[in-house]
């Protein structure tokens, strides 16, 4: 039924799904014409004009930043427990969009939670991709409490007994919500890479960021556009939601803060980061589990050539074991051609840049599915406090943390075959 109520998204998302692969693939500029040069030393050249960059990123996006707040809640217990208290303190309304709901112990432990809520008289909705959590339950968690017996689906755990809301999004041509973006009382919003499942409370480095201000009617908006497609009317919901009236904006302070998206019609987040990885001129932090877009890894290079310091964090695991054959040869690629390179000694799934004094964070990896395929939601800033509080509470803390390349890693006969295929597979 997915395809027949939402016949226009998904036949939209087949054909730019398609003219992306064809266009990516044949659109490079081979690594190899670097090979037989050696890096420059690091320029001292002052940092890219921020003023002037946020007015060329409105002129790209066709629409002008929100103002906001962020303050950034890295790994499970400082994002859980934030979130945790949200849901008690929560008076109207509690809206979930996540691209996995696990049925593990903490899992069904926030269920029980938002269950006593929507009992109590809040409004809690919960928008899960199907793809997402069905992938997720044939991935069982490495540790459960003893006597734990999971729902077999959170779907109907979560809606019985109470009245939690819950639509599940299908996913025409294996193309997911990546989006994990949380509501609460349309004043208050958690945004980033965490799913509902208690690696991401126990196990992983992850981040999200709590958003107040304006910018929250934009997720809002955002969620009840993607609510109203998830629902039995499809298309036809997501059309009328379009046209009804936005959220009213928050009237507190802040700065100004930016939406992005991955959407079939507009690579937001790829356009974004590549521009200003074309621009940066001093110096690139960026810290991704899935940095394998061919694209991007020219454009690092790049940017290293022209003197720009280029750090670049990934995980030594990943959800699907050790690091992964792609991230190995990006590491390889990048340390040949001088961007230093970490290992961060765990799995991180963090998806976060500065460039340049210029912030980008959220649910998108530098991969084909989150740049093309998937729908992907990052906020970005390029205010000096909000940036240097990244800088010094994310990246210099995994740079001391985690060991920098000094020898490529071990390649394999096959690993160039499974890297073109990887970008969209996994």
């Amino acid at each position: 039924t997915g395809i027949i109520n939402r016949a226009f998204t998904s036949l939209v998302r087949l054909m730019f799904m398609v003219s992306y692969a064809v266009k990516d693939t044949f659109d490079l500029a081979p690594l190899l014409v670097f090979e037989s040069d050696p890096p420059p030393p690091l320029t001292n050249a002052a940092t890219m004009d921020l003023n002037e960059w946020e007015t060329s990123l409105t002129q790209m996006l066709g629409r002008k930043p929100e103002s906001g707040i962020i303050d950034y809640l890295i790994d499970g217990e400082a994002f859980f427990k934030r979130f945790e208290r949200a849901i008690d303190q929560a008076q109207d309304s509690i809206h979930v969009r996540t691209y996995i709901f696990d049925n593990d112990d903490y899992a069904t432990f926030v269920a029980d939670r938002l269950r006593d809520r929507a009992n109590a008289g809040v409004e809690v909705r919960i928008l899960i991709d199907g793809l997402g959590s069905l992938t997720a339950l044939a991935q069982p968690a490495s540790e459960l409490p003893e006597g734990h017996s999971p729902p077999l689906s959170i779907h109907s755990y979560l809606e019985s007994g109470s009245t939690v809301n819950v639509r599940s999004i299908t996913n025409p041509f294996f193309t997911g919500d990546h989006t994990k973006s949380i509501i609460i009382d349309k004043s208050l919003a958690f945004i980033g890479g965490m799913n509902i499942a208690r690696e991401y409370r126990y196990e992983w480095h992850d981040m999200m960021v709590e958003l107040r201000g304006a910018v929250v009617a934009r997720l809002q908006d955002d969620f009840n556009v993607a609510w109203a497609g998830a629902g039995p009317l499809g298309d036809v919901a997501r059309f009328f939601a379009h046209l009804m009236p936005g959220t009213e904006a928050a009237a507190e302070a802040g700065y100004p803060i930016r939406v992005l998206y991955t959407l079939p019609v507009a690579s937001e987040i790829r356009q974004a980061q590549l521009a200003a990885i074309r621009r940066a001129q001093r110096y690139i932090y960026l810290q991704n589990a899935y940095l394998t877009d061919d694209t991007f890894l020219l454009e690092l290079v790049r940017a290293r050539r022209r003197g720009v310091d280029v750090r670049v964090v990934i995980p030594l695991e990943s959800d699907r074991g050790q690091l992964t054959r792609d991230n190995i040869l990006a590491a390889n690629a990048l340390f040949k051609h001088g961007v230093r390179v970490y290992i961060y000694p765990g799995m991180s799934h963090i998806k976060a840049a500065i460039f340049d004094g210029w912030a980008c964070l959220g649910s998108a990896n530098l991969d084909q599915l989150s740049l093309r395929v998937n729908l992907e939601t990052n906020v970005a800033t390029s205010e000096p406090a909000a940036v240097e509080a990244l800088r010094q509470r994310l990246f210099e803390a995994d740079f001391n943390a985690s060991p920098e390349m000094q020898e490529a890693f071990p390649e394999r006969w096959n690993d160039r075959l499974w890297e073109m295929l990887g970008d969209y597979i996994f």
